[in-house]
């Protein structure tokens, strides 16, 4: 029998690493920018074309490579980073594999240009798909200008499943951003298609947070700060009000290493927990320091899973760091024991009355009477000393009709849905733990979830409004100012035409920052603010193909974000009306995400419960 087991090629196995490491020009992005910080850079330039299709150019001050250098450097396995095995277990550089330049080569035309500190003339070289071409002296400075250019040509399956432009850019922003938050003492510089999207001067750690996603986040994020013998955490946590519904702004990193963590992040959604709405996350940006023996990096090819020794104990401390943060900066209501309440009275209006104190005894009650120790199961139960006890009368009406059913309405009126039975003022209607309303009809007992309920209604208000009065504005009359992240500003600056066809006038207001002075006509009461970075969130993950689909998502975010939130304390009437507007929707069984706004409980369903 032949042997049929052979030894791949190099340009073949160079190919095999290279779809591990490279899945798309933000791979290649990741893997030259750590190339540039472990030669000690200062300054760092990113270029970019056609979302790095055409070209992807690092340009780099850092200590560069002699002619050996960048020859051998593109050959798999070549590495200056480790030498022995005991190597892997002190890491403190970002690469090590010695596979980045070569398995790019090997789907793209990389051409280099490279000076050390020691030499007077640099080296110019061009490989193409693991070939090279040719390598010459060249004049250059110190550093290193690696450019990437036609990724996938020679692999046209990989480059026809690239995602879009806009999407692809979007990926090569994440690492341009993970790699700089990290390394604030460095400069960088980002360009696409020959317009500079990002210019971060060295700093601190603060400023960096704020110049990458806008000068909002100074006032959103609060520091962290926790030193034990098994780790030390620092960085800063968003602010609970500062939370969004996508998990944007969340950076873990460990020894100057971006990474991925779930395990970590539940760490400080707990931390949060009650503070923040359902479904929305916190932003962080934490960085740890730990023996790096206590890790190994080396578990997945780009490097963004970590192992740690003792993530138990790790989560416990970011968890407890998170929470007191929280409460030393007083992001979470608190209570000061030291304060003598006794005081806080706002001192009387001049000329006003203050009655002296006394002691009023009532010298007949008797708590062995009936109606007596009715009043002092009530006062045991906890009601207000002025609570009006209901009355009994009519109590026979609450059972009317709660064996009808809603399964006819041809043959019921709005009118007789709506009809509420006593006085309105009563018992009627009531709210429960200021999150449901409950009201009696005809038809039964009504409980009404009042966000939910409260956003079909605007839902449906909005989008007859805007459906039908396009252009229909009102001009504000202290316009509104917004301080966006890059991403952010790049996507609203791309629909600011069809939000203007809908009734917003939004223009630019230099750099990353926006100013709103005018609104759709029947929105008026909305916090702009809020419905903006909702609609953001929501568009950053899957951009509308088209403007109605745009103005859809527009009129959610501003339900969403416009309606009552549990909480609220509502009155009688107040909550009447809410039932009303409700009973009137195309819809009112179900709120924008298809959960229930109200339940019913008539006859049947209080047979069931009582069987």
């Amino acid at each position: 029998m032949a042997d049929i087991i052979k030894l791949l090629p190099d340009s073949l196995a160079n190919q095999i690493a290279a779809g591990e490491v490279i899945q798309r020009p933000a791979s290649v992005v990741k893997e030259l920018l750590e190339n540039s910080v472990d030669a000690g850079a200062s300054h760092i330039q990113l270029i970019v074309k056609e979302s790095g299709r055409n070209l992807i150019q690092v340009v780099d001050d850092g200590k560069g490579m002699t002619e050996a250098d960048a020859r051998m450097s593109l050959e798999r396995h070549a590495t200056s980073k480790i030498a022995t095995s005991e190597d892997l277990f002190h890491i403190r550089t970002m690469g090590f594999r010695g596979e980045a330049l070569a398995s790019i080569a090997a789907v793209a035309q990389l051409e280099m240009k490279s000076r050390s500190e020691n030499r007077k003339v640099g080296t110019h070289l061009l490989i193409e798909a693991s070939k090279l071409r040719f390598q010459e002296a060249c004049a250059q400075e110190q550093g290193s200008t690696i450019s990437v250019k036609n990724l996938f040509f020679n692999v046209p399956v990989r480059r026809k499943f690239l995602k879009s432009d806009a999407v692809e850019m979007r990926h090569i922003i994440d690492e341009f951003q993970r790699v700089a938050l990290v390394n604030e003492g460095i400069e960088f510089k980002l360009y696409h298609n020959d317009q500079q999207l990002f210019f971060l001067p060295k700093s601190n750690l603060r400023q960096r947070v704020t110049h990458v996603f806008g000068k909002s986040y100074n006032e959103k994020i609060v520091p962290v700060d926790e030193e034990t013998d098994l780790v030390k955490v620092r960085g800063y946590i968003g602010k609970p009000e500062a939370a969004r519904k996508t998990r944007g702004e969340q950076f873990f990193f460990v020894n100057g290493r971006y990474f991925k963590s779930s395990y970590f992040h539940a760490a400080i959604q707990q931390a949060f927990d009650g503070l923040i709405p359902p479904r929305h996350h916190a932003s962080y940006f934490i960085y740890f320091e730990v023996d790096p023996e206590s890790i190994d990096v080396n578990i997945h090819p780009t490097k963004t899973e970590i192992k740690f020794e003792d993530e138990r104990s790790i989560y416990a401390i970011v968890r407890s760091a998170v929470k007191r943060s929280i409460g030393q900066y007083h992001v979470s209501p608190s209570l000061d024991f030291d304060k003598e309440t006794a005081f806080d009275y706002l001192p009387p209006k001049e000329g006003s009355h203050i009655p002296e104190p006394g002691i009023t005894v009532d010298t007949n009650f008797n708590p062995f009477t009936p109606e007596k120790r009715q009043r002092q199961t009530d006062w045991e139960r906890g009601s207000s000393f002025q609570h009006k006890q209901p009355s009994a009368v009519g109590w026979e009406q609450l059972y009317k009709g709660l064996n009808q059913s809603l399964t006819n309405p041809e043959q019921e009126s709005d009118e007789q849905i709506l009809e509420l039975e006593g006085d309105e003022n009563n018992t009627i209607v009531r709210q429960i733990g200021l999150k449901y309303i409950l009201v009696q009809s005809s038809e039964g007992i009504f409980l009404i979830h009042q966000y939910r309920a409260h956003m079909r209604v605007l839902f449906e208000a909005f989008e007859r409004t805007l459906t039908t009065e396009k252009k229909a504005s009102q001009q504000s009359l202290f316009p509104t100012t917004l301080e966006l992240s890059k991403q952010d500003a790049n996507l609203l600056a791309s629909l600011t035409q069809p939000l203007t066809n809908m009734g917003f006038e939004i223009e630019s207001f230099g750099g990353d920052s926006f100013i709103v002075r005018a609104v759709p006509a029947a929105c008026t009461e909305i916090n702009i603010e809020e419905v903006i970075g909702g609609f953001i969130d929501d568009l950053r993950r899957d951009k509308p193909t088209d403007e109605g689909e745009l103005m859809q998502r527009v009129i959610r975010s501003m339900a969403q974000q416009s309606a009552i939130k549990s909480g609220k304390a509502l009155k009688a009437q107040e909550m009447l009306e809410l039932f009303r507007s409700l009973m009137r929707c195309s819809d009112p069984q179900r709120d924008l995400n298809g959960r229930p706004t109200f339940v019913l409980m008539n006859g049947g369903m209080l047979d069931k419960i009582f069987d």
